[in-house]
């Protein structure tokens, strides 16, 4: 009997979304589309506090929602699948750094920020520097930002693509215009309760999906067994080698320093924690986002390990059932949900929603850095009028950008580790500058400045070379094996393109997530080396310091450079 070609098997699947799953993806934006109505026109924000900040008057249960919805992007929801299905169940073990991110922001960063009062987070560093150091992380977070939203946009129309056949290029558009709409209209209250709708509907999908495949291939135990005997459940090794993918190093103080790079110091995060009304609330709410952000992970690692053991002897990668391998859980949806009617597009809606509500978040979080940041201080006050039109204008005008900017995103590799080694080179060094303000008082401007710079351009340099070598074939990690032996369709002859044998060097092999951990060391080691330089030395506002160190400071006075405002 003749064999069916992959490109047939592909398409039908493709042909499973009926007019039902287009109706469900479309009711979402919709919902999401009249929540933006409501605010921007029956419950109008009457300051821009209000716009930006929700006039510091959230509540704690939304606000933990959407700090969920922000970090569980798109991304997250089809690269965890991809890496435990690809490279095994280490990667898991990451949630040690998120612990002790949480123990250490909810002590320390946090702490000062809320008794500040703060719109943006980037203040404090005028507060405790000067303006060059402020302006300095208010660029560094907009260069991660746009490096980071159109992977956002970009992943949920690969899903879409993969169950639909639709070009992304086409979808990418439409649910931009929606989420622009949305978020320029009802800013952060608009913003942050669409995310708990997106939540609920990103979470649904997944545990629909991991029941019925659980099912189809035999319950949880079948599931286990399969990947147990193919190594994919395993521990990080413990090894001294930072080249080592996810050793026990890597995945606790390495995710550690990631960790509080990607929250402690990026304004999408620290703008709903600063939006609650009381300290005590924004402490519950790192614990709430963690509970939240465990839960979403565990869910969708669970579903890799499920797709492994759906495609334990036809792998879809090796056999280009998929063209990409972050397209493995729209394959896996497809495969296990295609009958049921509803159900896939209740899936894309899921994906769809994580990427509106990062997309959403990030386009706000700018609005008030650009207001705050880029304007305030350099050009002459605005009314109230003319600041609301400003913050509207950059919703629109940077997620006209972020469109464009997929194509290029099209282009490159693996969209989780892409994404962490990008943020993690941008907020490394942001991270250093925002800890020696909060935990070292005899740090200047000057050094601070000069530390970050250094460290920029080391993490990035990094980052970049690491990444070509990727990109080229010269640096490769072990892959879990995959089989094809009994595969019921025609896929051709798979082969391995020879590549060159370069050396790389041991600097460009450091495992990803010690990318922030870099970045951070090298700019507190030049700061701290050139604060033993002389230069006038004043008293500095003991409020802008962890509370620990506030009270070492009453019993020994340190003094910093004074900051030029």
């Amino acid at each position: 009997m003749e064999k069916l070609n992959v490109t047939i098997v592909r398409l039908s699947y493709q042909q499973k979304f009926s007019w039902l799953d287009y109706s469900v993806f479309v009711t979402m934006l919709s919902i999401c589309g009249a929540i933006g109505v409501y605010f921007g026109f029956y419950k109008k924000q009457n300051s821009t506090q209000d716009y930006l900040m929700g006039g510091r008057n959230m509540k704690l249960i939304p606000v933990c929602f959407s700090l969920v919805a922000t970090f569980i992007s798109g991304i997250s929801l089809l690269g965890t699948p991809t890496e435990l299905y690809v490279y095994g169940t280490s990667y898991i073990f990451s949630f040690i750094g998120a612990v002790m991110m949480c123990i250490i922001i909810s002590q320390t960063f946090i702490p000062v920020l809320h008794d500040l009062q703060l719109t943006s987070a980037y203040e404090y560093l005028e507060l405790r520097y000067d303006k060059r150091t402020r302006l300095f992380g208010s660029v560094l977070f907009s260069v991660y930002l746009m490096a980071w939203l159109p992977i956002v946009i970009y992943v949920p129309a690969l899903a879409f693509n993969q169950v639909t056949g639709v070009n992304i290029h086409i979808v990418t558009p439409i649910v931009c215009i929606v989420c622009i709409f949305y978020t320029s209209l009802g800013g952060l209250r608009a913003v942050v309760w669409t995310d708990v709708i997106q939540t609920v509907v990103m979470i649904g999908a997944m545990v629909l999906i991991i029941i019925k495949g659980t099912i189809i291939v035999g319950g949880l135990e079948e599931v286990l067994a399969k990947n147990w005997n193919s190594d994919r459940i395993e521990f990080p090794v413990l090894t001294w080698d930072l080249t080592e993918r996810h050793s026990i190093l890597s995945v606790s103080i390495g995710s550690t320093f990631y960790w509080v790079g990607l929250i402690a110091v990026n304004q999408s995060m620290m703008q709903r924690f600063l939006a609650l009304k009381e300290l005590k609330s924004s402490k519950r709410a790192v614990w709430g986002f963690l509970g939240g952000v465990l839960l979403v992970v565990f869910i969708c690692g669970y579903s890799g390990l499920l797709a492994f053991a759906r495609y334990h002897d036809c792998d879809p990668v090796n056999s280009k059932l998929v063209l990409a391998k972050d397209q493995l859980l729209p394959l896996l949806v497809m495969d296990v949900l295609g009958d049921w009617n509803g159900l896939p597009g209740l899936f894309v809606a899921g994906v769809f929603s994580a990427a509106l509500s990062s997309l959403s978040t990030g386009l706000n979080s700018m609005s008030a850095v650009v207001l705050e940041d880029f304007w305030k201080p350099f050009f002459r006050p605005l009314s109230d009028k003319e600041t609301q039109i400003l913050v509207r204008t950059v919703v629109v005008v940077l997620g006209v950008i972020c469109v464009g900017l997929v194509f290029i995103v099209e282009k490159l590799g693996s969209v989780l580790q892409l994404t962490m080694s990008l943020s993690s080179a941008s907020m490394g060094p942001l991270a250093g500058i925002f800890s020696m303000g909060i935990f070292l008082p005899f740090i200047d401007s000057t050094s601070a400045l000069s530390g970050g710079v250094v460290g920029l351009a080391s993490a990035w340099w990094v980052a970049a070379h690491s990444q070509l070598a990727q990109a080229k074939g010269f640096l490769r990690f072990d892959e879990k094996e995959r089989f094809t032996h009994n595969c019921t369709y025609d896929f051709g002859t798979t082969f391995s393109p020879d590549v060159e044998h370069v050396v790389v060097s041991y600097l460009y092999r450091i495992s990803y997530l010690w990318f922030t951990a870099f970045g951070c060391t090298v700019t507190v080691i030049v700061a701290t080396l050139l604060s033993f330089r002389q230069y006038p030395r004043v008293q500095s506002d003991h409020q802008l310091f962890a509370p620990f160190v506030r009270s070492l400071i009453k019993r020994k006075p340190f003094q910093v450079k004074k900051s030029t405002r």
